[in-house]
């Protein structure tokens, strides 16, 4: 794994700030050219149908980082009026310029900013500092020149003057960001408002996005520590790929959970989480065992399955390869049921048979114990026998394959 760097603080930035004129429009032609190689995972599991067309990206815009929207914060009635909002991100692909996305989807309020900044440069929106974002709305930024380096920690602030409506926010970032007044300055694990940042890169033929649940979302990994499945598969590709992470802890496939902090299910979530991302060329599916495991539970394995062959079918009618992981193991967790696991089981084993995605990666395999392999490994454990730890995380993500991602030959991109 590449050294990770990880800025703390705000990055003094001494060069002056230029605007774009317009925001270049994505195109339907991928860039190709020579790449120097990168280690190769574990042999492919081919699918038995032919694989999607890979996406295009010809526009030079592609997504660097996203957090999937998961609801309105409790206790924010009012928004967050005077403060200062520090988002700390972490990069995947460098680029010259950046825009951002600010959300508003579940305010009942117009959203106002007043003031926004990439690493201290300053942000507009259609020329202008102030932004107003309508209630269940979205806004893209102009383009603003900064470096964005690759694997790298950016900060990017806003301040909301006035009373808004609830915060549409994303919990349980495992990244450490904060939140500012007039007095003082306070350290918190959530992001707010901001949804994707996107990078200007001539050469990246695109960003590889990842819709799961808590397992993509790094819950049982170290703060900070960017030890997320989704940024140590970014550390292999070294910068050539953008990496997005839409995971939401405790997601579900088919149906919103009964906590509304788990966020909209993947089925209805997938335009917008998937889709709509800048530069979308592959999809790697990670969902499902929440479906199997909470209340209330889904006991009918093809009705999972039909869910996924739903996303899969899509993602090729935009041109997105898609590639699925089979549902980990979680004996000794409270709600697992020998029944329950059924349902997993016959779940991975169409997986398996290339019935679902372009390909497949074994994430069961990967992280069971092989002496009960309903339960996950102990060295893998974050205690709970559902999550995982740091270790358990990167053996998700040493285990795929990066050819399967792209399927293309190694001479073009890899």
């Amino acid at each position: 794994m590449p050294r990770r760097r990880s800025y703390a603080l705000l990055i003094a930035l001494a060069a002056g700030t230029a605007v774009l004129a317009a925001v270049i429009a994505f195109g339907t032609t991928l860039l190709t050219g020579a790449r120097p190689g990168l280690r190769p995972g574990p042999e492919p599991h081919a699918a038995a149908r032919p694989p999607a067309a890979p996406a295009n990206s010809a526009g030079t815009w592609v997504a660097t980082w996203t957090a999937a929207a998961v609801g309105a914060e409790p206790g924010t009635a009012r928004g967050l009026p005077g403060r200062t909002i520090r988002n700390t991100v972490h990069t995947s692909v460098a680029g010259d310029a950046a825009r951002i996305t600010l959300s508003n989807l579940f305010g009942t309020a117009p959203l106002v900013v007043d003031r926004a900044t990439v690493n201290t440069r300053p942000v507009t929106f259609r020329g202008a500092r102030l932004v107003s974002v309508p209630a269940g709305e979205q806004v893209v930024s102009d383009p603003v020149v900064v470096p964005v380096a690759s694997d790298a920690d950016l900060i990017v602030s806003f301040r909301t003057p006035r009373a808004s409506g609830p915060v549409t926010f994303h919990p349980n970032s495992h990244q450490t960001s904060y939140v500012a007044d007039d007095r003082g300055t306070w350290r918190t694990t959530d992001w707010r408002y901001l949804t994707a940042v996107d990078v200007r890169n001539k050469t990246t033929p695109g960003t590889i996005v990842v819709l799961g649940d808590s397992l993509a979302a790094g819950s049982g990994s170290t703060t900070d520590a960017n030890n997320r499945w989704p940024d140590l598969l970014s550390d292999r590709l070294r910068g050539r790929y953008g990496v997005v992470n839409q995971g939401i802890a405790g997601n579900r496939l088919l149906a919103d959970g009964p906590n509304p902090l788990t966020g909209p299910n993947g089925t209805s979530r997938f335009a917008r989480d998937v889709l709509s991302v800048a530069g979308a060329r592959t999809v790697v599916i990670a969902l499902g065992i929440n479906d199997v495991q909470q209340a209330p539970q889904e006991p009918d394995p093809q009705r999972i399955l039909s869910g996924l062959r739903s996303l899969t079918a899509q993602a090729h009618a935009r041109g997105l390869r898609v590639v699925g992981a089979t549902l980990t193991p979680y004996q000794g967790y409270p709600t697992w049921t020998p029944e329950r696991n059924a349902v997993r089981l016959a779940v991975n084993e169409q997986i398996r048979a290339g019935t679902v995605f372009d390909a497949y990666v074994d994430f069961d395999r990967a992280v069971r114990d092989p002496y009960a392999k309903d339960r996950i490994l102990a060295a893998y454990d974050s205690g709970d026998r559902l999550h995982l730890n740091d270790d358990g995380y990167r053996a998700l993500a040493e285990l795929i394959d990066l050819q399967q991602l792209v399927d293309t030959p190694k001479s073009d991109e890899l």
